[in-house]
């Protein structure tokens, strides 16, 4: 038996006005996405510059500290106790050694960040650097 076709998928050119509307909704929805609050604090640290500092090959683990001497890991503050339990189970799961990358803010004392050191290193995190910025590159022209 055989049925007869009626449907046509297209009996006239495309709109551009369903189009239009579903790209400024779009539009709208990207403006107000930036007005919702992110969880989290907001960290702006202003890190000294270096050059031709040697950086590390291993697994690395991250902590912040602010101005202020609060500490912050994974984007979240964290007293000093949590942190020493959260170094000590990161290392504990690591298969290498970690390396402690220490993002300071350049008025931070050098006692809180020997403080930092050693809390990790009683962690079970053997070795720690301080992060900095690249220094300007020279630009030169073969």
């Amino acid at each position: 038996m055989k049925f007869a076709r009626h449907a046509r998928l297209l009996r006239s050119q495309l709109d551009a006005a369903p189009f239009a509307a579903v790209f400024f909704l779009l539009v709208i929805f990207m403006m107000l996405g930036s007005l919702i609050y992110t969880p989290g604090a907001r960290l702006e640290l202003q890190i000294p510059q270096g050059k031709d500092l040697p950086g590390t090959d291993k697994p690395t683990v991250s902590v912040a500290i602010d101005a202020d001497g609060r500490l912050y890991y994974e984007n979240q503050w964290i007293e000093e106790k949590a942190l020493r339990r959260r170094l000590q189970e990161v290392a504990r799961k690591s298969a290498e050694p970690l390396t402690l990358i220490v993002q300071a803010d350049k008025t931070v004392s050098y006692e809180r960040l020997m403080r930092l050191t050693l809390l990790a290193r009683d962690a079970g995190i053997p070795e720690a650097l301080l992060a900095t910025l690249p220094g300007p590159m020279a630009h030169s022209l073969p």
